[in-house]
């Protein structure tokens, strides 16, 4: 059974890049067909869906973070990243990775997919 854990810093400063690690285990991220996903939750909100990483390498954005936002992988350690530049307190939030199976941009739930636990971000001087 596929397992996912965010990892990465509590704190950051505005105009920083956030980095988060989701690190994969009972499965491998590039012989699933599957979407690697980044998804947020910001106090109040509803989720929003950021990008995805296919097994294969192809990346996707969300159009209106795109700008922003880098996701990588590293298939050595079977883990995929997220970037996200300039941040502002608004990108404080719950940050979560999920695996799926069909590219979803909008309308997540958390009964979609296989979730990570999630990770608090704060974005603060």
């Amino acid at each position: 059974q596929v397992q996912l854990q965010e990892s990465g810093p509590g704190l950051v400063r505005p105009s920083q890049t956030l980095s988060l690690t989701c690190t994969v285990s009972g499965g491998s991220i590039t012989t699933y067909a599957s979407y690697w996903n980044w998804i947020r939750q910001s106090p109040g909100e509803g989720l929003e869906w950021m990008g995805a990483v296919h097994s294969a390498g192809s990346t996707y954005y969300n159009p209106s973070l795109k700008s922003r936002t880098s996701i990588s992988r590293d298939t050595s350690k079977n883990q995929f990243t997220l970037q996200l530049s300039s941040v502002t307190p608004e990108d404080a939030a719950m940050y979560y990775c999920a695996r799926s199976i069909g590219l979803k941009s909008k309308d997540w739930g958390r009964g979609y997919g296989t979730w990570g636990q999630g990770t608090q971000v704060t974005v603060s001087s």
